[in-house]
């Protein structure tokens, strides 16, 4: 069993049904769910998908997505811990504050794989996290 994060990107393209990157994510969630994998991701992709039916006003969607995303996933806060973390990823001027976050969660997390479709981040390397993967080439 592995603990695998997901950073925001692949919930938006399950919940919106992305039709370029939707069969990579559900591919991933049937190999994580056949091998007992653990999904973890971070207050912050909850906000972050919530933004779209925030603005088109719809609480109905907005529950829906919430609700699947506290059903499938551990929930890691962005706690003193995560915080530590953050100040060690943010000396890499490169890393956006909303992905700083994210992999800090991760790390705190101690994650396996931290998988994004963030071209930016793959290669970069982040204590608490064996390795950060691209969607298309996951090692699992």
């Amino acid at each position: 069993m592995s603990r695998i994060f997901w950073d925001t990107n692949l919930f938006i393209y399950l919940l919106e049904n992305n039709p370029t990157f939707l069969p990579y994510v559900e591919n991933l969630r049937i190999r994580m769910l056949t091998r007992g994998d653990q999904l973890l991701t971070s207050t912050i992709t909850l906000g972050e998908v919530l933004i779209k039916p925030t603005q088109a006003g719809d609480t109905e969607r907005c529950r829906r997505y919430e609700r699947m995303i506290l059903a499938s996933s551990q929930i890691i806060p962005f706690d003193l811990g995560a915080a530590r973390h953050y100040a060690s990823i943010k000396s890499d001027r490169s890393i956006k504050a909303p992905d700083a976050v994210q992999l800090s969660c991760a790390a705190s997390a101690g994650v396996d794989l931290f998988v994004t479709n963030d071209g930016r981040l793959h290669g970069k390397f982040v204590p608490g996290i064996q390795f950060i993967a691209p969607l298309d080439s996951v090692p699992v």
